[in-house]
């Protein structure tokens, strides 16, 4: 079992940036696909990005592609969002998830671990 912590979240302004973080518990982080996603107020939990448990290979939502940046560093246990150029339209929960598997997914039924989420607000 996985136990996922975000962090990082906060305050912004347009056009800004900040680094979300996710650290998990458990000796085999880095046999897991990580992923994260955000929820807004009424609307349903969407893809932001994903990374396979190597780190070789990402994806993104198109919304924020070229903004954001996944990673993750397995000798840490952790896993982060690099969010540049934030826009107003970005504001949510951040969530991170895990994938008991290589491969990283973009459907939130395809993760098998959540954590609690992490407030992001982007002030126009």
């Amino acid at each position: 079992q996985v136990q996922l912590v975000e962090s990082g979240g906060g305050l912004v302004q347009a056009g800004g940036s900040l680094t979300l973080s996710c650290s998990a518990s458990g000796r085999t982080f880095g046999r897991y696909a990580m992923g994260w996603f955000r929820q807004a107020p009424g609307l349903e939990r969407e893809f932001v990005a994903a990374i396979s448990w190597s780190g070789g290979t990402t994806y993104y939502a198109d919304s924020v592609k070229g903004r954001f940046t996944i990673s993750r560093d397995n000798a840490k246990n952790t896993v982060y969002l690099q969010m540049n150029s934030a826009k107003p339209e970005d504001t949510a929960g951040y969530y991170c998830a895990a994938r008991s598997t290589a491969v990283a997914g973009t459907r939130p039924g395809q993760y098998d671990y959540w954590g609690q989420g992490t407030q992001v607000t982007v002030s126009s």
